[in-house]
Parts: C-alpha cells; structure tokens; sequence
C-alpha cells in the first residue's frame, strides 16, 4: 500500500501539504458523508498517521529486511506450529480465533458551536492515550452531527501495544446551544414576536440564521399568532445525504400597553368599525 498515492502527495511532501491533503480527503471520504468509504478512510487515516511522523515516515521511506524468525532452519512450520509451542505453557488461542485483536479505543469530548452545523468544522485537537504519548488529530467533524453523537477516527486510539492495530478515537460531540435558534431534526426554528398592529396590517421582518444568511420574510396582513412561515433549503445538512432542511419562523404577537386615554379611545372607535363591518 503506497501512502503518498493514497493521499495524492510527492514522496518530497511537507508536512503542511500533507495536513491539506488528508483533511480534504478525510472530509471527502468520512463515512458519515454520502458515499463516504469505512475501507478508504481507514487507508488515508493509517497513511496521514505514518507520514506526519518523521521516525515513522522514514521507517517507512526505508524499510528494513525482515527475517523469520523460530526454531530450525526454516523458523516455524505455520502458525499452528506457533500455537502447538504457547499451547504447552497454557495459553489458549481458541478464544482469539475469529477476532481481530487491537490496541483500545480512547473517547474523548469536544465542543462545537451551532453554526458549526452547517458547515463541519476543522479541528486540531490533543488528548492522552493510555500508551502515556500524547494523540493528536487533525481532522474535520462533517457537517449535521448531533449533540450526543460520536464520530469514530480509526487508528487514533490508544497505541500501548506496538505490534497490534491502533484503536480508535471516539470524539463525543457537544453542540453549544444557539440564544435565539433551536434545531428541531435537520430543520432550525425561531420565534419573532411582532407587534398585533403589524399583524392585522401587515409587515416584513429580516431574519439572520446562524451562519448570517439574511432574507426580508414578509408578514401578510391578518396573520394569526402561531403562524409558521418556512424558508427552504437553509437549514442544516443531513449527516448522511447532505440535504439541507428548512428554516421555520414562528410568529408570536406583542401587545403594546398603552396608557394614552386618547389613543385607547380611537382604538375603540377603530374597533367598533371593524365589529360593524364584520357584521
């Protein structure tokens, strides 16, 4: 397996072009992501992880003769030669057949912001691994997690055991919650108070969803409070097929109080026109 062909870097890549390259294809192959591949983003994981690290990369850039090792000429016969040998001292293999033994996976909980949502986000982040080394992950958390969801990064995990596969790192994701936008499935809903005057004759207010986005929603006149007006297309991306939902506005009213007798009067006088004509 060629490391530089699977990130699509030169054998003389820096380190910051090949921190570029993995993200783009981490990003691009994430199995969250519609038509991510589990298989191809364990290989660029496992090609970024030996490439960034200068022991590893030249260990890998000049690898080293390997000899069998065993008894006689010919080292062991086959593996059950391997297991016949430990079998004698007590150890059991059967329990191991069938599985695939590897190093543990580290959980670990990170933080985003709601707008983070919309967009994924870059992340650099260290924690401890079990081995006592520090990890480190440069990656991306794709667009349209929950708060509460955990997305997994193969062979990030704990490494205590040189000779076995990396765990996993296992990022439990917290979002932050936004002050006037709640998230209700892909969809995000607000409320906007209005005034019950610019209900009954009409309005238009300016909404800003939480990536800035603003557009003039118009408020036809004779709205009832409790209305629910949607925007298409601008809400948070589905984790799996990357379709937005909408964004929803819901409309409460604001009662103005008013203490001007003369004012309250022609409200009066108002409102018996109305009750006449509605007769």
């Amino acid at each position: 397996m060629d490391y530089y062909s699977i990130l699509g870097v030169s054998k003389t890549a820096s380190s910051d072009e090949l921190r570029s390259a993995y993200k783009k294809l981490s990003m691009q192959h994430h199995p969250d992501r519609t038509g991510g591949d589990d298989s191809k983003f364990k290989q660029i994981n496992e090609a970024y992880t030996t490439l960034k690290d200068p022991q590893k990369r030249n260990e890998y850039d000049n690898p080293q003769p390997q000899y069998a090792q065993g008894f006689g000429p010919n080292g062991f016969g086959n593996p059950s030669d391997f297991q016949d040998l430990f079998s004698q001292f007590g150890f059991n293999f059967g329990n191991m057949q069938g599985r695939q033994v590897r190093n543990k996976d580290v959980k670990i909980t990170y933080t985003i912001e709601f707008a983070d949502l919309f967009t994924g986000k870059a992340v650099n982040i260290q924690y401890d691994l079990p081995s006592g080394r520090m990890g480190n992950l440069d990656a991306a958390i794709p667009p349209g997690v929950k708060s509460g969801d955990v997305v997994r990064f193969a062979g990030f995990g704990d490494d205590s055991i040189p000779n076995l596969e990396k765990g996993a790192l296992l990022v439990h994701v917290r979002v932050i919650g936004h002050k006037e936008w709640s998230r209700e499935g892909d969809n995000i809903v607000a409320v906007k108070n209005v005034s019950i005057f610019d209900l009954m004759i009409g309005t238009s207010i300016e909404i800003k969803t939480p990536v800035g986005n603003g557009y003039q929603l118009k408020i036809p006149k004779g709205t009832t409070p409790g209305t629910t007006f949607s925007i298409a297309g601008q809400g948070i991306p589905n984790s799996q097929t990357r379709r937005p939902g909408n964004v929803h506005i819901k409309i409460g009213a604001v009662v103005p109080k008013i203490q001007d007798e003369k004012i309250i009067n022609q409200l009066k006088d108002i409102k018996d026109a109305i009750d006449t004509i509605s007769k």
